[in-house]
């Protein structure tokens, strides 16, 4: 049984305990990973191919640097829809010819109309003299109300074909757009880590290719969630591996806000395999040493 002064004493180790940890840093598993991770480049799914495809061509290799907007690859639905942009490209002349048509309809018509109305204004003027005969000047106003008439119909012609203009421009755009889809380009500036697809394969889940952003590295310390109240953004940390030539420096940069479990796992055999964990985000001072080593298993400290 403890004695009131045993108490004491365990309660005094303890706070003299923690007040020591404060003044420690934190160490912690962590990997190598470009800015943002790693991001699979797949193919659109579209109706010539719901599920992406099959790889047709690839322009890249395993660790070349790429530009953002650069061509990557192109899947077999690039013919087919080039086919159809042409398709579409057609019905769009047609529908300007056809506007140019029903346009010269509409003045040839509109014409009539007008001379239709002089012949009827004549007629009528004849009649009210007496020269001309009552039946005569109705013809004539009849047939200049059928030309007029002509002359509206033409007009509508002529608008609803720009209508089918505006129609077959917009099916152009979306046939341009679909066919683009077929086109794979790179997201941004970076590098391919890995190619998951080669020409003739179909393409999966897992996309064509994974891109990184190693012009930014960072070590992503898992650091456990009861030590996490002695990390803060700003603070200074320093990352080792054997594979690495000499030692690395970094500043945290994220703590993430999820608590997950562990994913790097030491050679301890006596170390927490369930622990639960906190990401940590530190850029490094230099990239160019690790833009090869994504992935790659580190230790880090993070200075107090």
């Amino acid at each position: 049984m403890l004695t009131r002064s045993s108490v004491v004493l365990l309660v005094l180790f303890a706070a003299d305990l923690a007040l020591a940890q404060e003044g420690q840093g934190v160490s912690a598993l962590g990997r190598l990973e470009p800015e943002h991770g790693i991001v699979r480049v797949s193919a659109s799914s579209m109706p010539q191919a719901t599920l992406g495809g099959v790889l047709s061509e690839l322009y890249v290799k395993e660790g070349e640097d790429v530009q953002a907007g650069q061509l990557l690859a192109v899947t077999d639905t690039a013919k087919v829809m080039e086919a159809l942009v042409r398709e579409a490209e057609v019905n769009l002349a047609f529908s300007r010819k056809e506007v140019e048509t029903r346009r010269s309809q509409a003045t040839e018509a509109c014409i009539r109309a007008d001379v239709a109305d002089q012949e009827a204004n004549r007629r009528a003027r004849l009649h009210e003299q007496g020269v001309a005969g009552e039946e005569e000047a109705e013809s004539a106003r009849g047939e200049a109300e059928a030309r007029r008439a002509a002359c509206a119909s033409a007009s509508t012609a002529v608008s609803l074909a720009e209508t089918g203009v505006e129609v077959a421009l917009a099916r152009l755009n979306r046939a341009r757009a679909e066919a683009d889809r077929s086109y794979i380009r790179a997201p941004f500036d970076g590098r391919v880590l890995d190619i998951n697809a080669r020409p003739g394969e179909f393409v999966g889940e897992e996309g064509i290719l994974e891109m990184g952003r190693v012009d930014a590295m960072y070590a992503i310390a898992e650091v456990y969630e009861t030590d996490i109240r002695r990390v803060k953004t700003g603070q200074r940390a320093t990352i080792n591996s054997p594979a690495l030539a000499g030692e690395l420096g970094g500043t945290v940069k994220a703590i993430r806000q999820k608590v997950e479990k562990q994913d790097e796992i030491g050679t301890d055999p006596a170390a927490r395999k369930d622990a639960r964990i906190i990401e940590v985000a530190i850029l490094l001072d230099e990239w160019a040493p690790v833009a090869g080593l994504t992935n790659l298993q580190v230790d880090v400290i993070i200075q107090p």
